[in-house]
């Protein structure tokens, strides 16, 4: 049975798509959100546009994506969050983008805007006697109390969140975030767009992934317009994301410990990720590969001395990660430090559909290329690392095996590189009018989603580009809780929820 077949929808003239994807009735609207609350399926994404909202859910048993739309034809929808916590901040951002409002809202403070666009909010949320509008922070009640905040600038080189913990001595009772300092306006930029502009702009939506982006705007496109890219050139892009996901990791990996003050593995790893993007800028022309997956395929192919490059990065890789692992496992002060610290539980790490090494730290077995099974992925051959204790050195653990896997997978791309195609060609026009397409894509963090409209000059409508970290940030919340204040970097950094890709 389908996921659209359980849910009671009306027959609609839809734009092309390649998946099920239904209008449907305020009825409709609740008996997904009734899925959701069950554990039947899993909230994917949820966006808006002027007069409609949007939800992709997945099967997590089938792994079949399905898309649901709510005409909100009086400015209103059923509020989905109301029911199914993982929708807040999506169903906030929504109501600051567009004006839309989710009846029997639970929370209706603003999320991007920060009192800046002139929009009205409820009194609750701000101070009406004043020019001044505070942003109304969750209170806690309990004797010995204390507030401190941190943010929303931070020592170091790190992007603008603010956080707001209320403590009990040392140790923390509640955490809230408040984020959208970095918000960019990357999907109104999108609207009328060409598709040569806008994947420029899902390129830069979080420059840590800017691969993935890139990846899964092309392979969206791809499916609006019922094309593939070639064989050659997906395994391009695979090269390009396993060497965004080994850089990824080994930065994280040595962030962390570092946080628990072991400088040395920072500074090894360090130089292991320094490796990493030089033989990306060697094999494709920029350290972080930007501009070279295009929809339709590349735009250029690996370089002719670019294969050896990656060849001496595997052959450093395999000399002396194996150390550093043993090192990591055999110092007792960072054991101490990341053992049993900032645990996510595997359910929450299920209802809230945690992508990445978040969730298959905390039981959670889901990884897109492998449950997707897009090219080049659904011919090599790889394993996900999912483990049950949801503590930071999970975390690093699985960051650690993902090194592994990643390595195995670029060999195996390597052997199957060869002369080919690498690009398809685009039509000029579409001649059907509107179509729709939808992508998910397994970036070092988790899946991102890319969904898009194009128009019959193959200008972009409308897109939405959601980042794993809007399901891992709620999670931090929970995982600091219990733990006192001093730890939080080390918690913060074992995430890595991207500040750019949630604040758009």
């Amino acid at each position: 049975m389908g996921i659209l077949d359980s849910i009671p929808h009306v027959p609609a003239e839809l734009p092309h798509r390649p998946w099920p994807r239904a209008v449907v009735t305020e009825a409709g609207w609740q008996a997904a959100i009734d899925r959701l609350v069950e554990g039947g399926l899993t909230l994917l994404g949820f966006w808006g546009e002027p007069t409609a909202v949007h939800m992709a859910m997945l099967d997590g048993v089938s792994a079949d994506i399905a898309l649901v739309t709510y005409e909100c034809a009086a400015g209103t929808f059923p509020s989905v969050a109301s029911r199914h916590p993982p929708a807040l901040r999506l169903e906030r951002t929504i109501h600051d983008l567009f004006g839309l409002v989710p009846a029997v809202a639970v929370d209706l403070r603003p999320w991007l805007d920060h009192y800046a666009w002139g929009r009205s909010y409820p009194l609750s949320g701000r101070n009406a006697s004043r020019d001044v509008r505070p942003y109304q922070f969750l209170s806690a009640e309990g004797e010995a109390l204390h507030q401190v905040a941190v943010g929303p600038v931070h020592a170091g080189i790190i992007e603008p969140g603010h956080f707001r913990f209320t403590a009990n001595g040392e140790h923390v009772v509640r955490l809230e975030q408040w984020l959208g300092y970095t918000h960019k306006g990357i999907e109104s930029l999108m609207q009328g767009a060409s598709l040569e502009a806008a994947a420029k702009l899902a390129n830069r939506t979080s420059g840590d992934s800017a691969v993935a982006y890139a990846f899964a705007f092309a392979r969206a496109v791809e499916a609006a317009l019922q094309i593939e890219a070639p064989w050659q050139a997906s395994l391009l892009r695979a090269l390009m994301a396993e060497l965004e996901r080994l850089a990824n990791h080994f930065g994280d990996i040595g962030a962390i410990c570092n946080d628990a003050s072991f400088a040395l593995m920072h500074a090894q790893t360090g130089i292991l990720r320094e490796r990493c993007l030089r033989a990306a800028n060697d094999a494709f022309g920029h350290r972080l590969m930007m501009d070279v997956i295009v929809p339709g395929g590349v735009a250029r192919d690996i370089a002719p001395d670019g294969v050896a490059a990656i060849q001496v990065l595997l052959a450093e890789i395999r000399k002396v990660f194996p150390r550093l692992i043993e090192l990591y496992d055999n110092t007792a002060s960072l054991q101490d430090r990341t053992v049993t610290t900032g645990i996510v539980k595997a359910e929450y790490a299920r209802q809230f559909g945690a992508g990445g090494y978040v969730g298959r730290a905390s039981d959670r077995d889901f990884d897109a290329r492998r449950a997707i099974a897009y090219m080049p992925y659904d011919t090599l051959s790889f394993e996900v690392p999912v483990l049950q204790a949801g503590d930071v050195n999970a975390r690093v653990w699985v960051r650690i095996r993902e090194v592994e896997q990643s390595v195995a997978l670029i060999e195996q791309i390597l052997q199957r590189l060869g002369p080919g195609g690498l690009q398809t060609a685009l039509p000029p026009r579409i001649g059907r009018g509107a179509c729709e397409g939808m992508a998910l894509i397994e970036a070092f963090r988790g899946d991102v989603l890319v969904w898009l409209r194009l128009d019959g000059e193959l200008r972009v409508e409308r897109c939405h580009l959601r980042d794993a970290s809007w399901f891992q940030w709620p999670l931090l919340e929970t995982a600091i809780e219990g733990n006192i204040i001093a730890d939080f970097p080390l918690c913060n950094k074992s995430f890595n929820c991207s500040y750019s890709g949630v604040d758009l």
